[in-house]
């Protein structure tokens, strides 16, 4: 089965975007991407929704072949740009960059995916992420928490869900004090 992980960068009090859905107070470090270019290399295709999707694919096409961005920001996009996408929407008439659209039950694909045999998911985006932690389908969440406080936005993890157990596996503090979380989902043994 195949692993599926949550990862993002969030603010210090647990935000994704800001209340106008920017992202322009993340934090670009060198040592956080490098870490996350060796990660791609496990990762079989990115899950997202249609936001996540237009967001990215309104920047990454473009601005991966900018000749003036850093070498380590032009080694993920290049990673990036090659690695699947799934989409979920019921609003997109199609979508471009190595991607595949999928309407409908999002938590039913999800699951199919998951029992194929390949790299892991990475999923991406608050509203697709939401569904699948209500539905216990996350594996591993990566929190690169941010040195700022937002106060308010989209939340990282969404409210409303039961208590989800969970075990700490890493922590790493870069130099530009972005802090990494790393957990994964503790799940209770069958009795037998």
């Amino acid at each position: 089965m195949r692993k599926l992980i949550y990862s993002m960068q969030v603010s210090l009090d647990g935000y994704i975007e800001d209340i106008r859905h920017s992202l322009e107070w993340h934090v670009i470090d060198r040592e956080a991407i490098t870490l996350i270019n060796r990660q791609q290399a496990e990762v079989g295709a990115y899950l997202w929704g249609r936001r996540m999707y237009e967001n990215m694919a309104a920047y990454w096409p473009v601005h991966g072949s900018d000749p003036g961005i850093p070498d380590f920001i032009r080694e993920y996009a290049d990673i990036f740009l090659e690695i699947p996408k799934v989409v979920f929407s019921n609003t997109l008439e199609k979508v471009d960059w190595n991607s595949r659209l999928v309407r409908g039950d999002a938590v039913a694909e999800v699951v199919r995916l998951k029992a194929q045999p390949g790299k892991m998911l990475a999923a991406g985006g608050a509203g697709l992420a939401a569904d699948l932690i209500r539905h216990d389908l996350v594996d591993e969440y990566q929190l690169f928490i941010a040195p700022v406080i937002l106060g308010g936005g989209t939340p990282y993890f969404p409210q409303g869900h039961p208590p989800l157990g969970l075990s700490l596996v890493e922590t790493r503090a870069f130099a530009s004090g972005v802090v990494l979380l790393r957990y994964t989902r503790r799940r209770e043994e069958p009795a037998g």
